[in-house]
């Protein structure tokens, strides 16, 4: 197996085999040549402003372009797995925005893309066909792996998430506190980070049986 290039990624035993959770809040399983992350929401910005809400332009493009550098960073994947919630609402179907994803499909045309459904998926309807995607319903089974949105259970498998848009809030002395994205691993279900860039975030706190990878500054690192 070939280690990412860059020590910020971190390598996690699950179900028998190795897969490395990056810094780019995504999952990178090298024996399976499989690409996971979760939770884009895609034209969500759109959504908010075609509903009278005044927030920036430009998320869509954005995250496109953070995940066709990520995609350059592993040459090797060969499967784009979306753990739900892929566009966010029905206003995501937009022009603007059906043009930059053509544009970034076209660059990766020989790109496996499945999407699992997740709930904003069932409310902003399907992407169109000329995207090439595999859209199934959870659980979606790969090797060791059931692909979910919702998390969740499952005998026999282990289970890759979203949905929670996990965070860790740290805590230094006074009243400092710092919310960052995590990785959240219980026994048989690993929970990714929301991918997209205007998500926000549900504070998730240690616990029993339950670990946190937490990311920032390029990083991924376990805590205490």
């Amino acid at each position: 197996m070939h280690a990412p290039d860059l020590p910020a990624d971190l390598a996690v035993d699950l179900a028998g085999t190795t897969v490395w959770l990056l810094p780019e809040r995504a999952l990178w399983w090298p024996d399976g040549a499989m690409l996971c992350l979760a939770d884009l929401h895609l034209g969500k910005a759109a959504t908010f402003r075609a509903r009278g809400l005044p927030v920036p332009a430009g998320t869509t493009q954005g995250n496109l372009d953070r995940l066709a550098q990520l995609l350059a960073r592993h040459p090797g994947v060969q499967r784009l797995v979306v753990l739900g919630d892929f566009l966010h609402a029905a206003e995501a179907h937009a022009p603007a925005l059906l043009r930059a994803l053509a544009a970034w499909r076209e660059n990766h045309a020989a790109l496996e893309l499945v999407l699992v459904r997740g709930n904003h998926d069932r409310h902003a309807g399907d992407p169109p066909a000329w995207l090439g995607a595999r859209i199934v319903d959870e659980p979606w089974s790969l090797g060791p792996f059931a692909c979910c949105h919702h998390p969740q259970h499952r005998a026999g498998r282990w289970v890759l998430a979203g949905h929670l848009h996990p965070t860790a809030v740290l805590y230094g002395g006074g009243r400092d506190a710092l919310r960052m994205p995590c990785f959240l691993a219980e026994p048989g279900l690993l929970v990714l980070p929301a991918f997209g860039e205007f998500t926000g975030g549900h504070a998730v706190p240690a616990a029993p049986g339950r670990q946190r990878f937490a990311v920032g500054a390029g990083r991924v690192w376990a805590l205490p």
